[in-house]
């Protein structure tokens, strides 16, 4: 390919890249940790190069959007490509304005658009993206596309609408596949709805999927009993996808550390606020204080976790962003995954929400609460049991001895200061027995004691590196 990549492609980057660089619709079905952003940022460029396109308009979940903004987009695209990028932020202040305003320059530069996929539930923000792609011959890619599966959610109606002012449309998922194959539906009409040839959704699935009628509190309605049909399905998406799984991938790092960013919501920023500048907060009548600095941090750190500690003892649950962002981000993955949390409080949460979604067969869990006459046949289970996807537990109980090579994913929910810890927990899906590269992917609450902790880990990693004589680490 005659193009100079600015960062070096890996074997199955280059080949995405050859079946899809000059198709107007494509689908990158590749497993998180893979690359897909290059490839999307890569196809991009190359679009450019060729007069094809002046403007794109990235579409990403919100714990991700800023990873575009500021490290993939800096990262990968290349020089040569003279761009002017620009968050999109619902409130709207004069500065925000004038960066908004660079993306109707009628320049050679191009325009790079980056919105959260919230944004199009709201008509400030399919008003802008309309704005922007009427003024462009614009690229549009939805990274995690299965964030529009539901063709009956507002944001999904007004993506598919902004589609057909697109030039060329891509989608970018690990698992297009979340719950059914019914998933595909919403993802492949934005591509184009001619793609797999079905004039609705209801058609789509009368074809797939075999229907049975059941009585819920007095109401009758639909649900799937079965699917039909599903070696066709898969003919059809060969056609303008190409799939990507890491234990495909013989190239890849051993191990890739991944970020997904949260912001506190009003309470959780007004309770943080307080403990943050008076050392005490409040929450429903109950009080918690700190005498010491550490205490302090630990409180700090509990709020941007979702939970209120008060003196006497009790906690209450504070609304989090953290819980739905951990949702999103197991959606987008395939395969078993284990998931680290610095409180014992944010187990049972965890827990809770993934059996909700996943079933109660789903999870096992290793941390103080679980009985040791218990904790090896977790560890079994989830080594060998398909039916078992989550381990759920502490660094400080799970972190040492054990083998997880079942996952090659593992998630930190929260962080605690002990490098130890983080490094052994590591380990545990990094070690013999292990045959894919790993994904390591950290949830971070904006702005917060999250960031400070991260920031000590890495300070503590650079010191060992050096005393060792090593190079500095790829880390979070």
């Amino acid at each position: 390919m005659n193009y100079k990549f600015k960062t070096k492609p890996y074997a199955h980057q280059l080949t995405a890249l050859e079946k899809s660089w000059n198709k107007e619709t494509f689908a990158y079905f590749m497993e998180m940790g893979t690359g897909k952003s290059k490839v999307l940022l890569d196809n991009m460029a190359m679009l450019y190069d060729h007069g094809k396109i002046n403007g794109v308009l990235i579409i990403s979940p919100k714990g991700v959007v800023k990873t575009w903004f500021e490290q993939e987009i800096p990262t990968h695209l290349p020089d040569h490509v003279e761009n002017e990028a620009v968050l999109w932020q619902a409130s709207i202040t004069k500065k925000q304005q004038e960066k908004l305003d660079t993306l109707f320059k009628s320049e050679t530069t191009l325009h790079i658009l980056v919105m959260n996929v919230e944004a199009f539930s709201t008509t400030k923000g399919a008003s802008f993206a309309y704005k922007f792609m009427s003024c462009h011959n614009t690229l549009m890619a939805i990274d995690e596309s299965t964030t529009i599966k539901n063709p009956r959610a507002k944001r999904t109606k007004n993506i598919l609408k902004l589609s057909q002012f697109a030039k060329y449309k891509r989608i970018l998922t690990g698992s297009p596949v979340t719950r059914n194959p019914l998933d595909l539906y919403s993802q492949c009409e934005f591509l184009s709805p001619w793609l797999l040839n079905f004039a609705s959704y209801y058609s789509f699935r009368n074809r797939y999927a075999e229907m049975k009628t059941i009585r819920i509190s007095g109401r009758q309605i639909q649900v799937v009993s079965a699917y039909k049909n599903l070696g066709e399905l898969s003919d059809k998406l060969k056609d303008f996808s190409y799939r990507v799984l890491k234990e495909d991938c013989l190239d890849l790092p051993e191990k890739t550390f991944m970020k997904r960013t949260i912001a506190l919501t009003p309470d959780q920023f007004k309770i943080y606020k307080e403990m943050k500048e008076k050392a005490l907060a409040h929450l429903n009548g109950k009080v918690t204080t700190t005498a010491t600095v550490l205490t302090q941090l630990m409180r700090l750190q509990q709020i941007t976790c979702g939970h209120f500690k008060a003196d006497d003892g009790t906690t209450q649950e504070i609304k989090n962003n953290r819980i739905s962002e951990l949702m999103d981000v197991l959606e987008e993955i395939e395969g078993k995954v284990v998931i680290w949390a610095h409180f014992q409080y944010d187990i049972s949460s965890i827990i809770k929400a993934v059996v909700k979604e996943y079933g109660p067969g789903s999870v096992v869990d290793y941390y103080g609460l679980t009985p040791q006459e218990d904790r090896q046949d977790n560890i079994r289970k989830f080594q060998n049991d398909e039916k078992v996807r989550f381990l759920v537990g502490t660094p400080a109980t799970g972190g040492y001895g054990i083998t997880l090579t079942a996952a090659s994913t593992m998630i930190y929910y929260s962080n605690g200061y002990d490098l130890e810890k983080r490094l052994q927990s590591q380990d545990r899906i990094h070690r013999i027995g292990q045959n894919h590269p790993v994904t390591y992917i950290d949830i971070i609450a904006e702005e917060t004691v999250d960031n400070k902790i991260v920031k000590s880990l890495r300070k503590k990693i650079n010191i060992a590196s050096k005393v060792m004589g090593e190079e500095l680490k790829s880390w979070i």
